[in-house]
């Protein structure tokens, strides 16, 4: 069989390990694939140091005449972002070119138009790099757990924030301290809002989302929450109660329709999550049949995104002798049975919370805040006051409770947040069992 011709759009960190990989497992890949797989073009302005090119590969310095050409089968897209890479991922497919990308956001927000472009052109858009890296993540739910209705989909599905948190927990660091490191060791951007304001995340969950529930991208929908005003303090009540901070992608099945949210949330300590340190990444799946399954890898890097990217163009090599209508659908349902479910608004999400208030060390104030939580049917589970901690008159009160709708906590914490005995705003943080 003749080989697969492919071209590669950016060679930066992941487009570098992209070819690299395919260069150095170039025979175990073909016997994989049944038939070589070549680079033959690749797209960038600032050649990579680390890939040696050879003379064999094109290079161009415009990607979208890489989406034209006549002798690519594959078109890869590592570029990122929105604008140029949605340009030249509809401009493959209008040619009739296979797409495989890395880029959440893009099949997140344009995923939808991407897809049925694809369908109609009779080719295939493959995205597992686009999810927690080189975690096979997206890959088992289309396909290792076809036979199960998804209950839900939990996951750390950003290195950057799960280190900034580790830190926070193993050395008592500053949120603002640890952010700076992470900056400095290539974890986090310069300017790093789409890590720790869950906009990333948020991406991800979208995609996952769609695969477990088989409903349309909707990132429009995800309620997304940072992990910017979290404190030492947070952390430290928080394993004072038993539990952990992580920055989690939550997806639920509920039978009014589909949470879609990313915040911080308290996980028991003796939880698999809650022991997915540094920048590593996980994601958790329940299922009706198989009961919970763990996925847990590297979620970012050259080579591990790289594994994901290879092998989906050893799967598009593959599938390319076979009738488009026999392929596994992209979002794992069929286009014409993807479901209406709606997704919830967060104020019908229902959770147990944390809660952390400034209050005056008087007499009967803990009385009125319990007495607001009571008359909104919010019940206490745990509460701790901490008197040693007194600064200008104040101290800490935290607060663990019991399930209840999103909307009533927010009305009892807007009638906490207007006593006058509360100073300033107060640090809600919602709780997940995950079993």
């Amino acid at each position: 069989m003749k080989p697969v011709k492919v071209g590669i759009c950016g060679l930066g960190t992941v487009g570098g390990g992209t070819f690299n990989v395919l260069q150095r497992n170039a025979e175990e890949i073909a016997r994989r694939a049944g038939r070589a797989i070549e680079v033959t073009h690749i797209a960038t302005r600032a050649p990579n140091p680390a890939c040696n090119l050879g003379d064999d590969v094109q290079v161009y310095d415009d990607a979208l005449a890489l989406a034209r050409h006549p002798d690519i089968d594959i078109i890869v897209e590592l570029i990122g972002g929105y604008d140029i890479a949605l340009k030249i991922v509809m401009e493959a497919i209008a040619n009739g070119k296979h797409v495989v990308t890395a880029n959440k956001a893009l099949i997140a927000v344009h995923g939808n138009e991407i897809f049925a472009a694809a369908r109609e052109k009779g080719v295939m858009v493959m995205f597992e790099a686009a999810v927690a890296g080189g975690i096979p993540i997206i890959k088992s739910l289309r396909e290792g757990l076809a036979a199960n209705r998804i209950q839900w989909v939990a996951g750390i599905i950003n290195g950057t924030g799960n280190f900034i948190l580790t830190e926070m927990r193993d050395k008592g660091r500053t949120f603002a301290d640890v952010l700076a490191e992470a900056q400095a060791l290539g974890y986090a951007e310069a300017d790093p809002t789409f890590d720790v304001e869950g906009i990333d995340a948020a991406h991800k969950l979208t995609i996952l989302a769609s695969l477990a529930f088989g409903i349309p991208l909707q990132f429009d929908k995800a309620y997304t929450e940072g992990i910017t005003q979290l404190t030492t303090a947070d952390v430290n009540y928080a394993e004072a109660f038993g539990y952990r901070i992580k920055h989690l992608g939550i997806a639920r099945r509920t039978a009014d329709g589909v949470e879609l949210r990313v915040h911080p949330t308290l996980i028991p300590a003796d939880r698999l999550l809650a022991n997915v340190h540094g920048v590593m990444n996980a994601v958790m799946v329940n299922g009706d049949a198989v009961g919970s399954t763990l996925y847990y890898g590297a979620g970012a890097g050259a080579e591990p995104t790289a594994s994901a990217v290879v092998a989906d163009i050893i799967d598009v090599a593959r599938a390319l002798a076979n009738d488009p209508s026999s392929r596994v659908p992209h979002l794992a349902f069929g286009a014409d049975t993807l479901s209406d479910l709606p997704v919830l608004p967060v104020g019908e999400v229902e959770t147990a919370y944390y809660l952390r208030l400034q209050a005056q060390d008087r007499p009967g104030v803990l009385a009125r805040v319990a007495s607001i939580l009571s008359e909104r049917g919010i019940n206490i589970e745990s509460i701790m006051q901490k008197e040693v901690e007194e600064q200008d008159g104040l101290v800490p009160i935290i607060i663990l409770t019991h399930r209840v709708r999103e909307q009533s906590m927010n009305d009892a914490i807007a009638a906490m947040e207007a006593l006058d005995e509360v100073a300033g705003p107060l640090m809600r943080i919602r709780v997940e069992q995950l079993d």
